[in-house]
């Protein structure tokens, strides 16, 4: 661990080092060369660059030990109050570090007076709901909203009765700020603060104000090493009754390159909730997003009846009481990460996801032990120092990149100004054009070379499209009547399809056994035929053969018959032209995922915004079944 502190400490100083030197160089130049102005902005460009974070996303229900795992991992105990992740399943929270100050931050981001406006409307709609059909899932999220804002009986209130209240005035003064920062350097203090945006009490209902919170970002102290190119962000669940939140929380879905399934060890491998989840969100992560691994992470594991434990798997012990315990821990974790694999490797979920042997890993993690040494468990055993470590190694490799980038670029900066130095007479100028106007033909027969590649792409993946679209129009019908209506009465059949109209097409249950999303049913056909081939152009890692930047990768237009090496001038262009290149391409390699998930996802926001007409056309006929 210590060298790992000193080899992030070495990044850091030759980044400093460069940009010294680039600073010096600017200096250098206003005297010295006519180009100065273009070099120079280019230098500050360099300079002021943000890389994207790397967002590792966070599954799990309240009460399977997300809060007390994440401040067990970021080494800061109580930080996040229990509950904190998943108590309000629409809140999208993400934690990351705080590299400017010693204080703990939290940013949260509140919806607008007209938006809020918009969801209480909706929220009293599903409210004065009286008909069969209507949804009680949603009918409890409403509740619970309200009641968390305007207190105990708010909900019986009509919107005209509730606006009459102190606490509603109160409210739309405070969302006219739009965002709200939380800042103290003392944890205890700092939790306490900010624990009526992420909490909530039904013991004592009014004054907590997460339903009015759209996002909120932790920045958190002493974190440098393990957080500062990384975010952690907690994925609520679908299912919230606002479109706005629920399109936020996708497009979070999509921007994740690692997972971590949070779940209690006594059902990790039984309980739907968390496997209902991922298999749900399956087109965002894999095909439509950049999953690169998930690590699926047991809690909880000091929760044990050693006699209970041994009565149900027969084992021998010849130790006091706390080993006997440690060794139940023990015994038990290996079992789990046996089953979860199991399952994995026998689940859907897996063909869906471009996967290597290593793509899903197991912890069993204790974080009480972690923190109390009185439970008997070496760190080690609880496992949190191995995913800390993994959060480190990731950290570090991401700096690594990010400095070797820079550092490429300022040598390649170094070669222009070089180039522009020698600049001095008329015949390194006519060979400096000469040059010039190869390169520019190399330009033209590289693009047209990258070009004729795009169209094949293209065109393949035009012919996967059309058959898919001739497949979903021949069972269309036939594959909606059987997601909708398996062995189902004609009432059941009716407030399920209501359900679809009223939601844009998606129904679920609280508790997730029961999910259906009639949009996804039709992008399926069209999406199963482009998979195969979409996995080989847009891979998530490694090489295909046929990907999109490994097109781009071969694209150059320093050829051999540009090389001149009796010419130091053409040395440093030629230098100055590969570190352009080279740039260019890694800024290639994030737009290209983007472009992939944009791809992808237009499948089936294009049906939902063909279908939504539809639905509001049997809403409004009042749908009936014959």
């Amino acid at each position: 661990m210590a060298s790992q502190g000193i080899q992030v400490s070495t990044d850091m100083e030759i980044m400093s080092k460069a940009k010294q030197i680039m600073k010096r160089v600017t200096e250098n130049l206003v005297h010295t060369i006519i180009m100065h102005r273009d070099i120079r902005s280019k230098i500050n460009k360099m300079n002021n660059v943000s890389r994207k974070k790397v967002t590792i996303g966070i599954f799990g229900k309240s009460g399977e030990g997300k809060s007390s795992l994440l401040s067990a991992v970021l080494g800061k105990k109580d930080l996040l109050p229990s509950g904190c992740f998943g108590a309000c399943t629409a809140v999208v929270t993400q934690v990351e570090a705080n590299v400017t100050d010693s204080n703990y931050i939290a940013e949260i981001e509140l919806y607008s007076k007209e938006e809020w406006e918009k969801e209480l409307k909706d929220l009293f709609r599903v409210l004065s709901d009286e008909s069969e059909d209507r949804n009680d899932d949603v009918l409890e999220i409403a509740v619970e909203k309200i009641t968390a804002l305007y207190g105990d009986d708010a909900e019986k209130k009509t919107l005209e009765e509730l606006k009459k209240y102190d606490k509603f005035a109160e409210i739309e003064t405070f969302l006219s700020i739009n965002k709200k920062t939380i800042s103290n350097n003392d944890v205890s203090e700092f939790a306490n603060e900010v624990a009526s945006y992420i909490l909530h009490s039904e013991a004592s209902p009014g004054g907590w104000y997460w339903p009015l919170v759209k996002s909120v970002t932790f920045k958190v102290p002493d974190l440098h090493e393990l957080l500062e190119h990384i975010v952690l962000v907690d994925i609520p669940g679908t299912g919230d009754c606002n479109k706005l939140r629920d399109d936020k929380w996708k497009s979070k879905l999509r921007e994740c390159s690692f997972v971590w399934i949070v779940s209690a060890i006594n059902r990790a491998s039984t309980d739907k909730d968390p496997w209902g989840i991922l298999k749900h969100c399956i087109e965002e992560l894999g095909p439509g997003g950049e999953c690169k691994s998930i690590n699926f992470i047991c809690t909880k594991t000091d929760d044990i009846n050693p006699p209970a434990y041994i009565r149900y798997i027969v084992l021998f012990f010849y130790h006091s009481y706390k080993d006997q315990k440690k060794v139940c821990i023990l015994h038990r974790n290996e079992h789990a990460k046996t089953r979860v694999k199991e399952k994995f490797e026998n689940s859907e979920i897996k063909k869906r996801f471009s996967t290597d042997d290593n793509f899903l890993n197991v912890f069993t993690v204790s974080s009480n032990a972690f923190f109390d040494h009185n439970l008997n468990m070496e760190p080690t055993e609880t496992e949190i120092p191995k995913l800390q470590d993994d959060l480190r190694i990731l950290n570090k490799n991401i700096n690594r990149d990010f400095t070797r980038d820079y550092v490429n670029e300022a040598k390649g900066v170094l070669s222009l100004i070089q180039s522009v130095q020698l600049d001095r007479d008329k015949k390194t100028v006519e060979t400096k054009v000469k040059v010039y106007m190869k390169l520019e033909k190399n330009l033209k027969k590289a693009l047209n070379e990258l070009d004729s590649r795009f169209e094949t792409i293209k065109s393949d993946l035009g012919q996967c499209l059309s058959k898919g679209v001739d497949e979903s129009v021949q069972v269309c019908v036939a594959s909606t009547k059987a997601m909708i209506s398996p062995n189902m009465d004609k009432r059941g059949f009716h407030k399920i399809l209501q359900a679809l109209c009223k939601n844009g097409g998606c129904y679920w249950s609280k508790n997730w056994d029961v999910i259906l999303d009639l949009n996804r049913q039709l992008a399926k056909h069209l999406q199963e035929y482009i998979n195969e081939y979409f996995s080989l152009i847009f891979p998530v890692t490694g090489t295909t053969g046929k990907s999109v930047q490994e097109q781009i990768d071969k694209f150059s237009i320093i050829q051999s018959d540009s090389a001149s090496p009796g010419s130091p001038i053409l040395h440093h262009i030629q230098n100055f032209i590969k570190t352009e290149e080279t740039n260019l391409k890694a800024s290639l390699k994030r737009h290209v995922v983007d472009t992939k998930k944009h791809i992808y996802s237009s499948i089936q926001t294009t049906i939902e915004k063909e279908m939504s007409s539809c639905y509001d056309r049997k809403l409004a006929l009042k749908v009936t079944i014959n």
